[in-house]
């Protein structure tokens, strides 16, 4: 078992990246704080790779003290192993203005082998390796100097056996025939445009944005753009800026001057005297825009409709039975509703997706294929 090394020297981290470079792949995962803050703050980054297992300290490494670390993470030659990769991803991403490729995610992964959808890497290590991990740092301060001995051996365990739990899962994959399946997963992992900030799209986010009507919706585009250009000027989460509930009540009620927000319960009276003449402003503006084009499907189905997603989700599961998958992982039900009503440009019908069950479930729809049950069991003829 390899011991932990905590690395804050610059020439520490130089050695232990020497050692480590010429692995196939290294098993990373990070440790980060964002209660107050737009961007996660880095404040630990665990490595193991062979016998060598180390937390390396970003506080008190910074700049071109990092840089040997930074080329050996973004050297396409080097698997990145991550269990559960996407935050970690965006931190490195945020952090260099690059992503971490080629990478494999275990969580990911384990889904597959029926394991569960978005299983945690604690349960996983526990079946898959026998060994159960401690959780008495769960609510650790990672940016806390001198950090006791007891956290840096909890994060050094996020990656002291996440290297066996990927030999395991890529071997049974590879025996299932199901390795290739991870390609197109971890392609759309790995796609730039996922940590990038789009602040035009930011009224996707809010929740409750689904009940506006469209003209309602165009205002709450301008001002949810606008809090997302005020949450990454300051680099406060969105929630410091202005609550998402009262973005919803602005929207539906668009004020003309600052005194009509007087009695919205969600706009404090420091929001409103700080905020307040830009909030008029954006929402006046939103008035006049387009709305955004929007799905024209109906919010309810009919029940005859219900009824025939009905049947496509237990096609779904007992595809899915067939290879020990959650359904969740292949598609959900919002996107079984999609196709009854006319989409096709959905993933379930695509790659590995496609090949396992969405061919069948749109033969089913469009009366190629039959349900049937027999001794108990779903058939299709």
């Amino acid at each position: 078992m390899a011991e932990t090394e905590f690395i804050n020297q610059a020439e520490a981290l130089k050695d232990f990246v020497e050692r480590i470079r010429g692995a196939d792949w290294l098993a990373v995962d990070t440790e980060f704080i964002r209660e107050e803050t737009y961007w996660p703050e880095l404040c630990l980054i665990q490595i193991a790779a062979g016998d060598h297992l180390a937390c390396i300290d970003p506080l008190a490494l910074k700049g071109e003290a990092m840089a040997p670390l930074k080329a050996l993470m973004l050297d396409p030659k080097v698997l990145k192993v991550f269990h559960a990769a996407r935050q970690d991803l965006e931190v490195f991403h945020h952090e260099w203005g690059a992503l971490p490729q080629p990478v494999f995610d275990t969580q990911v992964a384990a889904s597959m082998l029926g394991h569960g959808d978005q299983v945690g890497y604690a349960n996983l290590v526990q079946s898959l390796c026998g060994v159960e991990l401690a959780k008495g740092h769960t609510r650790t301060d990672w940016r806390a100097r001198p950090l006791p001995e007891a956290a840096v051996e909890y994060a050094a365990d996020d990656v002291r056996y996440l290297g066996p739990v990927y030999q395991q899962l890529q071997q049974a994959l590879k025996d299932s025939g199901r390795l290739t399946w991870l390609d197109e997963e971890f392609e759309q992992l790995t796609r730039e445009a996922l940590y990038l900030p789009d602040p035009a799209n930011a009224w996707k986010r809010v929740k409750g944005h689904r009940k506006l009507r469209p003209r309602q919706l165009a205002v709450l585009v301008a001002l949810a753009e606008w809090r997302e250009e005020e949450a990454l000027a300051r680099n406060r989460p969105r929630r410091w800026i202005v609550k998402d509930q009262a973005l919803v009540d602005l929207a539906r009620r668009p004020p003309v001057q600052v005194e009509d927000m007087a009695d919205m319960r969600d706009l404090p009276n420091a929001v409103r005297e700080k905020h307040g003449r830009v909030l008029v402003e954006r929402a006046q503006s939103g008035i006049k825009a387009e709305p955004p084009a929007v799905s024209s499907r109906p919010d309810r189905l009919s029940a005859e409709e219900d009824a025939t997603v009905d049947a496509l989700m237990a096609l779904l599961r007992a595809r899915c039975a067939e290879h020990d998958m959650s359904p969740a992982q292949v598609a959900t039900r919002k996107q079984l509703e999609a196709l009854i009503q006319g989409e096709r440009d959905l993933p379930f019908l695509k790659g590995w997706r496609g090949a396992m069950a969405g061919q069948s479930l749109l033969d089913l729809l469009e009366g190629r294929l039959s349900l049937t049950v027999h001794e108990g069991k779903l058939k299709t003829a």
